[in-house]
């Protein structure tokens, strides 16, 4: 196995594309030091799953039933906004892939909900990492929010790759502070790898579908779960992609000596109202919407250049099986009824 007697850190690590990169990583052999939030016990040591202060244990058991994790994988507690919290957990490793960065879009306070966390997150990660000589390589998941959205037009004839860059003006003028969040952290941790001479690599990939390991419902996830049961969708054209193929590319962007600079991750560029007809043929008996949610002229849907990508080795998973896998887990975890609507109504 590739991974034998290797140790690599991943941050955030149960999240939903963090979860994935866990599991890949032990199936390839490696030895994995995971963050999560609060895993304290009262004690002060690292939990038992019921000593727990503060901190739900079933956050974390997906991690632990892995297979390979009772031998390979470490959980430890780090906090994106504490300096040096992540020191613990790249001391030794090899790798570290830093995934941890919040995701989602109903939002009160932009500075601490998302940018903080975002970007003093990264800076504080990427500062451990500087301590610690034995690291070759960090990878840092970012995101196409981080590339698409510069101002110019994106119509079916235009190619985005990996020479794009999101414009923080243009974000804040917009309040697309998701955007904004991963835009100002992926150009923060350029700055700080090029002063320190830390290696790294970013994966920005798109709309991150596919099977669930977390016991929660995810934001990309969501997207598709709100479709079942809706009278509208929405009017926007979004890239999307398999999650093992992003936990893949992350992996390879590691192992590969070659690997550089960013990596664009997008199957396919779709409009919601082909995402529809897509469930539509899938699951013809779904309670799915007809509509639009406005009267607008369509969103066209763009392209995204594969090339660079190709070189990792990455060969991507259908958008049809994407989507079918993903509403497979839905229906499994219970976040969505085909005949009905949505059974978590806090969506």
């Amino acid at each position: 196995m590739s991974g034998a007697g290797k140790v690599v850190c991943v941050t955030g690590a149960s999240g939903y594309i963090a979860s994935w990169i866990v599991k890949l990583l032990l199936h390839r052999g490696y030895t994995v030091k995971a963050t999560v939030r609060n895993l304290r016990s009262t004690s002060g040591n690292l939990c038992k799953p019921l000593v727990v202060r503060g901190y739900d244990p079933k956050k974390v058991e997906h991690l632990r039933s892995l297979d390979g994790a009772k031998e390979r994988l470490q959980l430890l507690p780090a906090n994106l906004l504490e300096e040096g919290s992540f020191d613990a957990a790249v001391e030794g490793c090899e790798g570290v892939f830093h995934t941890a960065s919040p995701f989602y879009h109903d939002v009160t306070d932009p500075q601490a909900e998302l940018l903080d966390p975002a970007v003093k997150g990264t800076l504080n990660v990427l500062n451990s990492c500087a301590k610690v000589p034995t690291i070759k390589r960090v990878v840092v998941t970012s995101s196409m929010a981080a590339v698409a959205y510069n101002g110019k037009p994106r119509t079916s004839d235009v190619v985005v790759d990996e020479s794009w860059f999101s414009n923080p003006d243009l974000c804040r003028e917009s309040k697309m502070w998701y955007v904004l969040s991963k835009t100002l952290a992926e150009d923060a941790a350029w700055k700080f790898v090029k002063e320190k001479g830390i290696e790294m690599v970013t994966i920005n990939p798109a709309m991150v579908i596919g099977p669930l390991l977390q016991p929660t419902l995810n934001t990309s996830a969501a997207a598709v779960a709100k479709l079942f049961g809706a009278e509208t969708y929405p009017n926007a054209s979004f890239g999307w992609v398999h999650v093992k193929d992003v936990a893949m590319a992350h992996i390879l962007a590691f192992e590969v000596p070659s690997a550089n600079g960013r990596y664009c991750l997008v199957e396919s560029v779709a409009h919601f109202s082909d995402i529809v007809k897509m469930l539509k043929e899938l699951y013809p008996n779904a309670t799915l919407p007809d509509k639009p949610a406005d009267d607008k002229p369509s969103v066209p849907a763009y392209q995204v250049s594969k090339d660079k990508i190709s070189s990792l080795g990455i060969d991507y998973i259908p958008l049809k099986v994407c989507f079918k896998e993903t509403v497979e887990s839905l229906k499994e975890k219970g976040f969505v009824s085909l005949c009905a609507s949505i059974l978590d109504e806090s969506l």
